[in-house]
């Protein structure tokens, strides 16, 4: 009885065993299944497998760079927070090519060989995004200098914005009229950009009015200040001040110097000074001339 039983637990271990062994055989089969390109040395081999690999080994970076992600940005505040994803997003991309190479690697592929045989075409694409590798680069240096930051007023090629949102390629500004423009991020470091906030919120605005000769000057000096004085958002500290600059052609120039917190309001600011000192000048008979040229006829 004792050998009978020996006998059935050797076959049922040998059928277990041959089982074993054919789904082994046929996984290994099924994992095999791909292309295969080239012959011997330089044979490149795409099966199912190494798919399987790859999809794992992105889950796995993916499921590892969003824990990284989490745990750095927890206890930043929104503005770091906007600047810290866009770095990352290029790490991240980072990350993945090389994830595909090494997993690549591991599934015997001979990354070199690939890499040899698409140099003329990393040169080629090196070159049409050659743009595109300059706004990458600019908009980390923007982030990491902190030159440039949401909410700040800057003036690019004679449009003047505050910026909304700065990513990794491109910054977006809302100009005075509504509309938004994206600004390449290569141009702050190419181009010349005046950030009118980079010190502080507080700017210095300026207005030039003439007045006719013969007006009184200290009169038309304390008209300016009075305008100014009273519109609500021209600051008292700094004073605000004016300056009589140059005997023009046609009249006494002066100009209006003021400081304000929001240089984006700039526009309707000084749209309303200028509506004051009309208002002013009408009640005190104090003409704003008209270009003027006095002509000799001799006979």
């Amino acid at each position: 009885m004792v050998k009978i039983l020996i006998m059935q637990d050797q076959e049922t271990e040998e059928i277990t065993n041959f089982i074993n062994e054919d789904v082994w055989e046929t996984m290994n089969e099924f994992l095999n299944i791909g292309l295969h390109l080239g012959e011997g040395q330089n044979s490149i081999n795409i099966t199912i497998g190494l798919l399987l690999l790859l999809i794992t080994a992105f889950i796995l970076t993916n499921f590892a760079l969003k824990s990284v992600k989490r745990f750095y940005t927890k206890k930043m505040d929104g503005d770091d927070k906007l600047k810290f994803n866009s770095i990352f997003k290029f790490i991240k991309y980072l990350v993945y090519l090389l994830v595909i190479l090494f997993t690549l690697r591991a599934g015997g592929v001979d990354i070199t060989l690939l890499i040899t045989a698409s140099a003329a075409l990393f040169v080629g694409l090196g070159l049409a995004l050659q743009g595109l590798f300059q706004d990458i680069i600019g908009g980390i240096f923007i982030i990491t200098d902190k030159s440039v930051q949401v909410g700040d007023i800057v003036e690019s090629e004679g449009k003047v914005g505050k910026v909304l949102e700065i990513k990794l390629r491109t910054t977006r500004a809302i100009t005075r009229d509504d509309r938004v423009i994206i600004i390449p991020n290569h141009k702050f470091m190419s181009d010349i950009v005046y950030n009118y906030t980079q010190n502080s919120n507080v700017t210095r605005e300026e207005i030039k009015v003439g007045v006719s000769y013969g007006s009184d000057i200290q009169l038309v000096t304390a008209i300016l200040l009075s305008c100014l004085i009273e519109e609500k958002d021209v600051l008292k500290n700094p004073e605000p001040f004016v300056l009589f600059d140059d005997f023009g052609d046609s009249a006494l120039l002066f100009s209006l110097h003021f400081y304000i917190t929001d240089s984006f309001k700039a526009l309707r600011i000084r749209s309303r000074i200028r509506y004051t000192i009309v208002s002013k000048f009408r009640e005190e008979n104090i003409q704003i001339p008209f270009p003027q040229r006095d002509i000799h006829i001799n006979n």
